[in-house]
């Protein structure tokens, strides 16, 4: 790349986008094969540049399987082909990352660039030891996490003279101060049912053990780690898209209550088998 130092931009998600402009110029733009993804899916096939696959994943929200497909090839040729394809990576998930940094950037007093440095550090550093699945919320979720613990140690507080002078509602800025209440907002949104809410936290936040967990709720410690496996999803591609940060949609919300209403019918009738079996205890979770 022939890009003058002046020129440069200042924040590192700009200089990603910089970056991937000239990576994706023509005469000969970045590009991915689909065909060899498109096993179960309904990617379209052959060859597209890469903005014209970011523009088509942005187009399908839903579209789980496919978007998957997709990044388990980005992360592998990220990890294995150099550092052209780690700025391919970052910049096919720029939509969620500025998403995540705008909200980030309400309210902070600090260089809004050393936000978007976190989210891009906790991006990469993810995307090298990643293996979870739905690896792209899960990258995403990293990257807002990054920012977001940069908040809580810098504190949110700023000072004024006399806050009666301050314009406009004092209403706490996203995520509201704790990642309890995302969970709670979780819950409120069908993405998180009721009965999980405090085993996920004292699961995941407060790090407890999963063995009197699991026993408190009556299933075994592996169908608790699966569940929780679940949630980690949910959660990631809630806070991937904005539903858990943002105002949910009212096809979005419906969306979620009939997941909610499948769960809660696929476990009454786990429950229902588990209980016809002498000695068996329900094991299976949602």
């Amino acid at each position: 790349m022939a890009v003058s130092h002046p020129d440069w931009p200042d924040s590192p998600l700009d200089a990603v986008d910089a970056a991937f402009a000239a990576l994706t110029c023509e005469p000969d733009p970045m590009t991915l094969d689909l065909d060899p993804l498109r096993a179960g899916n309904d990617l379209p096939a052959g060859v597209m540049t890469l903005p014209a696959l970011r523009d088509w994943l942005l187009a399908h929200p839903r579209a789980y399987t496919e978007r998957d497909a997709v990044w388990r090839d980005l992360i592998l040729r990220a990890r294995l082909e150099g550092p052209t394809w780690v700025v391919a990576a970052v910049a096919m998930a720029m939509p969620a990352l500025r998403r995540h940094a705008g909200r980030l950037h309400v309210g902070w007093a600090g260089d809004a660039s050393d936000i978007d440095a976190e989210i891009l550090t906790g991006f990469l550093a993810a995307l090298r030891d990643l293996s979870q699945p739905a690896p792209y919320a899960s990258l995403c979720m990293a990257a807002w996490r990054a920012g977001y613990e940069l908040r809580q140690h810098a504190g949110e507080a700023v000072p004024v003279d006399d806050v009666e002078h301050l314009a406009g509602p004092r209403t706490p800025t996203v995520p509201y101060g704790h990642p309890d209440l995302l969970v709670q907002r979780a819950v409120g949104l069908g993405i998180l049912d009721v009965s999980d809410e405090q085993p996920y936290i004292d699961l995941r936040l407060g790090q407890r053990a999963i063995e009197p967990i699991a026993a408190g709720m009556g299933i075994s410690v592996d169908a608790l780690r699966m569940r929780a496996n679940r949630i980690d999803v949910r959660l990631a591609r809630a806070l991937a898209s904005g539903l858990l940060t943002g105002v949910a949609s009212p096809r979005a919300a419906a969306h979620l209550s009939a997941d909610a209403r499948h769960r809660a019918s696929t476990r009454a009738g786990r429950a229902t088998a588990g209980t016809g079996r002498v000695g068996t205890r329900v094991s299976t979770a949602a």
